[in-house]
């Protein structure tokens, strides 16, 4: 009996360390955003960030660690000061334990545009030199920087959409020009995706509940944030943009058609 519980604890040694070595040499995929991309409490459900759908499109060789939080900018997001007076980096973490060959993914524009916050909006000049700041953290450490653009809101005039982010996007789009980053122009493709619905129809993408919902007494109207549905729409066209730019992750896409 005593040979045998320390044979059984001798193979749970090995196996622990065989899946400690398994689980380094994982890929990771970091994503760095704000709310539209964040992993949600039940408490808020049906609102979907695209983060949690985007996980399950990948076999076990890539992990996808979804640090999008809620309300966060390009400033915010490496120096939240919140309501207290200590400032949080949720940054630091993250780049501590970037490995060589990890992937950031990095999306902001929803909350930079707030600049009546001053903890939280940026100048379009502030907004660049952010994301140029964690292009050049992730490349220290040997991580490959994606930039995507913010998905677009639910902003409908006369049946056709509008754009609401201003020229963030484009700031996004001149860094990865500048510094040849693999770039996802996520507001070019929702903004087709949306137009593709139509007005009422794409209703069924966003965070739209009628009244006496569990988490939603008094319904909801939502055009920024997603419903399960259009997080997983979302996703897929991250997808897609990992396929367009032919990324080594594409071979670890479930469904590689």
């Amino acid at each position: 009996m005593i040979t045998n519980l320390k044979i059984f604890s001798a193979y749970m040694a090995i196996l622990s360390i065989l899946f400690a070595f398994k689980s380094h040499d994982r890929t990771t995929i970091y994503i760095i955003g704000d709310s539209t991309a964040a992993n949600k409490q039940e408490r808020v459900f049906p609102e979907t960030g695209w983060g949690m759908a985007f996980a399950k499109l990948f076999s076990a060789a890539v992990k996808v660690d979804n640090r999008a939080l809620n309300g966060r900018s390009s400033k915010s997001f490496k120096q939240d000061i919140g309501n207290s007076t200590d400032t949080v980096d949720h940054w630091k973490p993250i780049v501590e334990n970037l490995d060589a060959g990890d992937y950031v993914f990095i999306e902001f524009g929803h909350n930079d545009e707030k600049v009546d916050k001053p903890n939280v909006g940026t100048s379009l000049m502030e907004f660049e030199q952010n994301l140029i700041f964690y292009i050049t953290e992730t490349r220290k450490k040997g991580g490959v920087a994606v930039l995507l653009t913010p998905i677009a809101r639910r902003k409908f005039k006369n049946g056709v959409l509008m754009k609401t982010h201003g020229d963030y996007p484009d700031v996004t789009r001149k860094v990865a020009k500048n510094m040849d980053v693999p770039l996802i122009d996520m507001e070019e493709e929702t903004n087709k995706l949306l137009t593709s619905y139509g007005d009422e129809k794409s209703k069924d993408l966003f965070l739209y509940v009628k009244k006496g919902d569990p988490n939603y007494p008094d319904g909801k109207q939502d055009d920024t944030h997603l419903s399960p549905i259009g997080a997983g729409a979302v996703a897929d066209l991250v997808a897609k943009g990992i396929k367009a730019l032919r990324l080594p992750l594409k071979a670890e896409l479930i469904d590689k058609q």
